[in-house]
């Protein structure tokens, strides 16, 4: 994941553009792993840990009738989740991840291991489901891996 970060840095710095995440499943590891890399300030403004749906509503504005109707893992609120992040924060690059790491949690709509990304930018939005497998440590690490790259990609194209 190191080359993801440090591939994602270097192409923000080049841009003269700024990323924040909004993290629900990953529980701040997204951050974590990005700001291993020096410079990093030079981007990244900072991250919004969003464990409870009301914290997705009250920091991110994330509107309770999308979280009712859709539940929090959903393609709806990973939308949201972005775009609130890119306010919050004051960034180019909004970055969120939802999901059900389990062990429980699952269910047959949604079982243990999906995950919603969102990925918000300057004339971009793309918001991506995942299904990881793994136990709660894994499917946490593939999320962070994927919610990089993805923003990495992101970055590239536009």
């Amino acid at each position: 994941m190191r080359v993801i970060s440090e591939d994602l840095l270097s192409e923000l710095k080049k841009r003269g553009q700024t990323i924040g995440f909004a993290e629900s499943c990953t529980g701040g590891k997204i951050s974590g792993e990005f700001v291993n890399i020096p410079g990093v300030s030079e981007v990244y403004k900072g991250s919004v840990v969003s464990y409870a749906d009301e914290v997705k509503a009250q920091l991110l504005g994330v509107q309770p009738q999308t979280l009712k109707a859709f539940g929090a893992v959903s393609e709806e609120v990973a939308r949201e989740m972005a775009q609130g992040a890119r306010v919050a924060l004051n960034v180019d690059w909004g970055i969120s991840v939802t999901g059900i790491a389990g062990p429980s949690g699952g269910t047959e709509e949604k079982p243990v291991g999906t995950v919603w990304f969102g990925v918000i930018g300057p004339g971009f939005e793309k918001v991506e489901a995942c299904k990881f497998d793994g136990d709660r440590d894994e499917i946490r690490k593939q999320s962070v891996e994927k919610a990089l790259q993805l923003a990495l990609n992101a970055a590239r194209e536009f």
